[in-house]
């Protein structure tokens, strides 16, 4: 199958990258290091063993693009407004469109824009960035899931896990709400504490009093999850995040690295449409509410 990338960062770079590197057809949209990896190629540094692609197929422009059987939309949420200039070039009847995004609704965000198009959700739990032009550095993890969304979507997301899993990526299928609100249960407290007390994930769970208030947050989540239907969800997978991420190396979550660099960040999708999407099933996230005022305060100033 052929794949194209929309956003070359850390994500779309290091997945786009994997699938190039085991002989999959694969096209890059590239904004301010296009030049640079049309000359010099994409470099990954990753923690399971480093490689350099040399004729990358980079494009500054989609419309450039060949039309796709997979599209991997790697952009922050916030970005997706763009897709619908973005996306129709690279669109066949049957392409696939995985959104590998955070948050909660980019789905049917996506779906209003093009009613027709296949889509699923992809949750990365990995911890990489682009740490210059054309370079992605993949520090710890790497599995990906990947949930259909629209129906009739399964055949092709197999499809996709069978590539990825050549790729060398661990890729796994799952329910979509399951999917979705399980990696809310990470994103939420993480994302949201590491901007407000500007440090990182290692800091955070070494104190005894933000490890306890982390897993309170988790647990505000779960049982939202669950006020929403969400299945095979409890406690215990509180626990194995931050077993999990105890075990991680220092990490900067994604919306730590936009403040950091006067970007926006993603608080609709990991926050708003998550806590507006619990108060209406009657489960509020009291905690989490309060991170999200501190972040739109943060973000103001």
């Amino acid at each position: 199958m052929s794949y194209s990338i929309i956003g070359t960062g850390g994500i779309g770079g290091y997945f786009g990258g994997c699938l190039a590197r085991a002989g999959k057809e694969v096209h890059f949209l590239l904004h301010k290091d296009y030049n640079f990896v049309r000359e010099h190629g994409l470099q990954v540094n990753s923690c399971r063993g480093d490689f350099h692609l040399d004729g990358v197929n980079a494009y500054d422009n989609s419309a450039d693009m060949p039309a796709s059987d997979v599209v991997i939309v790697a952009l922050k949420s916030i970005n997706n407004p763009l897709l619908k200039d973005l996306l129709p070039p690279l669109l066949k009847p049957d392409t696939l469109v995985l959104l590998i995004e955070n948050g909660i609704g980019v789905e049917a965000q996506v779906q209003a824009m093009f009613p027709q198009a296949l889509l699923a959700a992809g949750l990365a739990f990995i911890c990489t960035a682009k740490t210059g032009p054309g370079v992605i550095h993949h520090q710890d993890l790497g599995k990906l899931t990947i949930a259909p969304y629209t129906p009739g979507a399964e055949q092709r997301t197999a499809e996709v896990i069978r590539d990825f899993t050549e790729a060398g990526v661990k890729a796994v299928t799952a329910e979509y709400l399951e999917a979705r609100w399980k990696k809310q249960v990470w994103n939420m407290p993480f994302n949201g504490m590491t901007v407000a007390l500007n440090t990182s994930t290692d800091a955070l769970m070494a104190n005894p009093s933000t490890a306890a208030l982390i897993r309170a947050q988790m647990l505000e989540v779960i049982a939202a999850a669950r006020a929403l239907g969400v299945k095979n969800i409890d406690e215990n997978f509180a626990d194995l995040m931050l077993e999990m991420t105890a075990g991680m190396k220092p990490y900067a979550p994604s919306m730590k690295l936009d403040h950091d660099f006067g970007r926006p960040m993603e608080i609709g999708a990991i926050y708003t449409e998550a806590l507006r999407q619990a108060r209406e099933a009657g489960c509020p996230m009291p905690r989490l509410e309060m991170l999200e005022a501190q972040l739109r305060f943060i973000e103001g100033r």
